[in-house]
Formats: structure tokens, sequence, C-alpha cells
């Protein structure tokens, strides 16, 4: 009888926490409702038991909502359950035509990309430019390859058609963090602009770029900024393979760092000619100009295939590209995913493919696809809608697996708690795990329309999370 009135005792008391819980979370919720921040804003807020899936708080969880980069972490989870963790991207070098006894190369190089997000990337020892060049120089060189009487070609593989996701802004694309995606990425498919400021209210001026794109033309309309007034740059691309970036806003007078960062418009045609540059530093003779698959489709000539390989280039797998993703919250690897996820799947390399890819592998697990209105993998889009429960349901679903402790270390540490956070124009969310009292929880929190600065929502809905630890 002792044992039963310990379980009975036991059970209560768990259910009251729980009800403390679920009292203290409705308390804060509400506070922050009433908030003069969120006067004319909606808000959701979903909390799960992260083992069980039990619902342990909820205030508006079906309403659909701007996510901003919390929508990564569905994408993150979607692709260890498509791709598995160890999963590697596959970058083919190889050639056409043939190599005579004095080693000229009739013929072209070809790099067939796959859409590893990662090539040339600093994030990587082995992804590196300089490594990964020098991979394909030595292949090149271990082939007997001293002299190519042809060209360097980027080849996008599958990924050959619209690059940049619908709803993104034009504002955002000729941004480093508005880089569509490629088949055959290079160095995150963005370079650096260096600019030369005045005094206040003047004229800026190109210094350079890094690396060179002299294949590219620049327009400044940029004017100095006032002090404290931070870098409010942006590049312009007028066509999605225009040689004329534009670039407008202003860029404050103490601002140290004096440069801003682009997207490239054809990373696969930049690649190319980084090889095609380094072959001719190294004594190699390149007799024709770098191409990529968009450059040759405008003069209507087809993409060759490569007959003969040189080396295959791996990535990382795919639990390191997720955690960069998630840390460092960069929408090419997430687009990148979710394009790749929509090939598994037999679907096109597509944003929208994808997109329809990730909302029928979630209608199978139970979840109604028509909460989840996104228009991409990455939250950047103004027009994604997705609702927390859909979220947290999602991130429950991840807690089951035994990759969980990759995507967990992937996640960013804000106030102390291991989530994500999203932010664009008017939205800011927040979606991740935290224990309370032993009892692991998983959460989405989202504020969309707020007024005033992004510091103070923030800092009010920590107020609302703090209930969880």
């Amino acid at each position: 009888m002792s044992s039963v009135a310990l379980l009975v005792l036991l059970t209560i008391g768990g259910q009251l926490q729980a009800q403390t819980l679920q009292q203290k979370l409705q308390t804060a919720f509400n506070k922050l409702q009433q908030d003069s921040q969120c006067k004319y804003a909606t808000l959701s807020l979903t909390v799960l038991d992260a083992k069980t899936g039990e619902q342990v708080f909820a205030a508006n969880p079906d309403m659909g909502l701007a996510p901003g980069s919390t929508l990564k972490t569905v994408t993150s989870i979607t692709s260890f359950f498509v791709l598995g963790k160890d999963f590697q991207f596959e970058t083919q070098v190889g050639y056409t035509g043939a190599i005579d006894s004095k080693g000229t190369l009739t013929g072209d190089i070809i790099i067939k990309g796959s859409g590893d997000p990662t090539l040339g990337s600093w994030r990587y020892a082995t992804t590196k430019e300089a490594y990964i060049l020098n991979t394909m120089v030595m292949a090149i060189k271990k082939a007997g390859i001293k002299k190519i009487n042809g060209k360097i070609i980027g080849d996008d593989g599958q990924f050959n058609h619209q690059s940049i996701p619908d709803g993104w802004i034009w504002q955002d694309l000729g941004t480093y963090y508005g880089a569509g995606i490629a088949g055959l990425c290079w160095r995150e498919n963005q370079f650096d602009i260096k600019l030369s400021t005045g005094s206040v209210g003047q004229p800026i001026t190109v210094a350079g770029t890094v690396p060179d794109t002299y294949y590219l033309q620049y327009k400044s309309e940029l004017t100095t900024g006032a002090s404290k007034t931070g870098d409010q740059a942006y590049p312009y691309l007028p066509g999605f393979n225009s040689k004329t970036m534009y670039l407008r806003g202003t860029y404050a007078i103490d601002q140290t760092k004096k440069t801003i960062s682009a997207a490239i418009p054809d990373p696969a045609y930049d690649a190319a000619l980084r090889l095609s540059d380094t072959l001719k530093k190294m004594g190699i003779a390149v007799g024709g100009e770098p191409a990529s698959s968009l450059s040759l489709k405008e003069k209507s000539l087809v993409m060759p295939a490569a007959s003969n390989s040189l080396t295959v280039i791996k990535s990382p797998e795919l639990s390191k590209i997720v955690y960069w993703l998630n840390q460092k919250s960069v929408n090419l690897y997430a687009e990148q995913l979710l394009a790749t996820v929509s090939v598994k799947l037999g679907k096109g390399a597509v944003t929208s493919d994808g997109v329809d890819a990730v909302k029928d592998f979630w209608e199978a697990k139970g979840i109604d696809h028509r909460s989840m209105n996104i228009y991409d993998g990455s939250g950047l889009s103004p027009e994604d809608r997705i609702t927390s429960s859909t979220i947290a349901h999602i991130l429950q679903a991840a807690h089951q697996e035994k990759w969980f402790g990759d995507f967990y270390e992937s996640l960013p540490v804000y106030n102390d708690m291991k989530m994500k956070s999203g932010s664009i124009s008017g939205v800011q969310a927040y979606a991740g795990f935290q224990t309370n009292n032993g009892r692991e929880l998983c959460f989405s929190i989202m504020v969309n329309n707020y007024n005033g600065p992004g510091s103070g929502i923030r800092e009010k809905m920590f107020r609302v999370l703090n209930e969880m630890k």
C-alpha cells in the first residue's frame, strides 16, 4: 500500500508541477501579448514534452506566422531524415577528348557539381579555396596533362533551373545572404567589395574586390552615411546573369571594415575561372576561356559530358554542414540542402519542388501540409508561413533519432538556451530545447508585426522562455 501511495503522490506531484509550468507560461505569455510592442502583433507559442510529444503549453499553436530563420530547423531535420548524418556531396572533376604522348589534352576539363555548398568555403580545412584548387591541379598533373587545348567548364548538373526561390525580395538578391542555389557552388557563392568612403553625404567608390572579379562592372550610387548609421549598402543585380552590379544605400563613415559582401551571379563560371587562372600560374596552358552551364546555354551550346574521371571531391558530412548552417544561419546551406532533399525524394532541383518534397515528407509523418505555407528552406522569404505547433512537433520527432545529438549541437545558444533564432522585418522567433526540472522540452515561439527595437522584443520573449528553466 505504501508503494501505491508513493506512486500516486509522485503522479500528482508531477501533474501539479506541469500545471505550475503551464500557468507560469500562460502568465508570461499574456504579459508579452499585452506589451506595447505587441499591440498590433500576432504571437504564437507551442511547448511539447520532447520525449513523449505531450503538449505542455500552447497559445495560437495553429496560426501560420513568418518564422524567419527558425525554418532552418525544419530543413535541417528533414535533411537528417532523408539524407542521413553521414551524407556527403560529390564534385566530379573529369575531361573530354584525349591526352596525347606529349601531355596535351585536346578537350575540356569539366567540374561537375552535385550541389555541394561548401566547395571553396573557408569554414572547413578541406574545403578552402586553395585546398580545392590544389586538389584539382594535382589530379590534372597526375593524369599527365601539361597543356589544355580546350577550356575549363563549370557544370551545374541537375541544378540548372531557377536559382532564386519565389518570395525573396529584390533587395536581398545581390547580397551574400541572398545568393541563389547552384549545382556548382564556389566560395559560398559570394565575394567582397572594397569601398572607398569620403565625408558624410559624399559618393562612395569601389576600390576593388576579393577575389578580383574583372568580369563584372560596378555602378556605385552609395553615399557615406553619418556615424553610427551602420552598413545600409545593398548590391543589386538587374538580371540573373547580369555583368553589371549596382550598389545603393549608405555606408557609415565610422565603419572600419570598408567592405560589403555580394552574391556571385554565376558561381560555376567563377570556379572555372579560378581553376583556369591557377593552372596558368602553374605552367599548364589553357587555350580556351572559362565557361559554365549558363554561359554555354546563353550561346546555345551544349554542355559536354566528361568521358574520363580525374578526381572526386567530397564535402564534409551532413552533420558538419548542418552545424554551420544553424550556428551562422547560412541561407545558402539551407537552400542547397532543400534542393538535394528534393532530388533524393524523386523531385526536381528547384526550390518549389523542394518545398513540395518537405510537405509530402512530413504529411506522411502526420503533420498537415497545410500548416506549412513556405517558399524556401531558409526562412528568408517574408511570405513564409508555418505554425509553431508544426515546428515544435518536427523538433520532437528529431529528439527520438540517433542523430539528434548532432542536430542539437548545431543549435546556437541564446539566453543560455539551445535554440535557433529567426528575424526578418517585424519578425522575431526562436525554436529549440530546454530542460525543466529534469523534463526535456521543445518549443517554438514567434512574434510577427511587433513595433519598436528588436532588442526590446527579444528581451521580452526571453522572459517567457525563462519560465521553462
